[in-house]
């Protein structure tokens, strides 16, 4: 990976901007699969490294269980690549991976568990919307500092703009007394 990922391997970087394929032939040809995708296909498609794919399926996050061919090599579908491009894309929002745990938890335990679903990701759009407030917010006090910095520069006001003051210490104590 290239050093954005986070502790459990998901990384921003890599998914595009649009969290999909960073590769035009995720659907493509599979190479022995039977119809499937490799897991160096479903990295491709998603970015994700290899490790990230096996810390998925280890912690129980896809929707099933990935099948194998006989030689035990993992056999993906397109649905488990978009199922990770949406937990890309939750976790690049600030879901929790535990809570990306539940979320797959009850979605792959099937029908009736709607209310819950629906609870858990309102939960975690109000927690998007008031990252986004706050960084809203910084983003105001930014560019106040960009528009009078600009305004300075343009008066040729700007020398000694938010510098500061020489910092002067308190003269020491002598220990030799």
């Amino acid at each position: 990976m290239d050093g954005s990922a986070t502790t459990d391997g998901l990384s921003a970087r890599g998914r595009g901007s649009t969290g999909g394929p960073s590769s035009g032939n995720a659907g493509g040809p599979s190479t022995g699969n039977a119809g499937g995708l490799s897991i160096g296909q479903v990295a491709e498609a998603t970015g994700l490294s290899v490790h990230a794919l096996r810390f998925f399926e280890r912690e129980e996050l896809f929707l099933r269980d990935i099948p194998r061919t006989g030689g035990g090599r993992r056999v993906y579908a397109q649905a488990d690549v978009d199922w990770l491009l949406l937990c890309g894309r939750l976790r690049d929002s600030g879901m929790p991976i535990a809570t990306v745990k539940r979320f797959a938890a009850l979605v792959r335990s099937g029908p009736g568990n709607e209310p819950d679903r629906l609870a858990l990701l309102q939960e975690h759009e109000r927690a998007v919307r008031a990252k986004i407030d706050d960084l809203n917010a910084c983003l105001e006090v930014v560019h106040g500092k960009v528009v009078t910095y600009e305004q300075h520069l343009r008066d040729g006001t700007a020398a000694g703009l938010w510098a500061p003051a020489p910092l002067t210490l308190p003269p020491r104590e002598s220990s030799m007394q």
